[in-house]
């Protein structure tokens, strides 16, 4: 993979979306090193909840679009564009709920994707739907980010707030909302839920730190079983990114 531009996607808030990138930016940093690839760029335009700018080892740099009014300035995001675009190499860009909608109308409006791509760029966006309680909202979120863009799109499946399933019990990608655009997705993440006493726990502990899986392992905070456990869930989640369309 070389030359990715990755935006993480969703109207909805707390789904996941840091939790996306941080998996999505381990991988591309590991497939960079030995690629022999340009160092991973990471960006963050969470005004609320920069989680994952706190992530040292990432290296992610916040996008400051908010103005001293607190209203957010959509010609902030020109600065993004341009660090983008200053350099070859990939980049995984987190976003807020919050700027979720600006950041959607200034992409749309500058004709940033094809501008992206006629830049020898190859950009995704990625979304999640979720379960239980958040399905509907986040399936919405999904049909209006496809039908908004022709960029190809990676679904993530997030079981922790239950499974993709209606009250008939149809699995979200069995359903018509999904096979209407089901063509635009290039692959699907699952997030699958584990036990939430053992693995559950881990990742919240890893997560809290902001750490990331490489230095959970050369960590003294974490035992061997929880580094165990925490090697089993990256290992699922990047052979699933393994097996995308790229």
């Amino acid at each position: 993979m070389q030359n990715s531009v990755h935006f993480i996607l969703q109207g909805k808030g707390g789904i996941g979306k840091t939790l996306v990138s941080t998996i999505l930016a381990q991988w591309i940093a590991g497939k960079d090193v030995t690629e022999g690839q340009q160092p991973l760029r990471c960006y963050d335009t969470d005004q609320e909840n920069a989680t994952f700018s706190r992530y040292k080892a990432m290296d992610v740099k916040h996008v400051p679009v908010m103005t001293d009014s607190r209203t957010i300035d959509p010609k902030r995001f020109d600065a993004l564009m341009i660090d983008i675009l200053e350099e070859d190499g990939n980049c995984v860009i987190d976003n807020g709920a919050n700027t979720f909608s600006p950041l959607m109308g200034y992409l749309i409006e500058n004709d940033c994707f094809s501008l992206l791509e006629e830049s020898g760029r190859k950009v995704y966006i990625h979304t999640i739907v979720g379960g239980g309680d958040t399905l509907h909202d986040t399936a919405m979120g999904f049909v209006s980010t496809a039908k908004s863009t022709k960029v190809p799109l990676v679904l993530w499946e997030n079981e922790h707030f239950g499974l993709l399933q209606s009250a008939s019990g149809k699995q979200f990608t069995e359903s018509q909302t999904y096979a209407d655009n089901s063509s635009r997705v290039k692959g699907r993440i699952v997030l699958s839920a584990r036990n939430a006493d053992t693995f559950g726990a881990d990742i919240k502990k890893m997560n809290t730190a902001r750490l990331t899986a490489q230095e959970v392992k050369e960590s003294d905070k974490f035992n061997l079983m929880e580094k165990q456990r925490i090697k089993v869930v990256f290992r699922d989640l990047f052979e699933q990114l393994d097996k995308v369309e790229w």
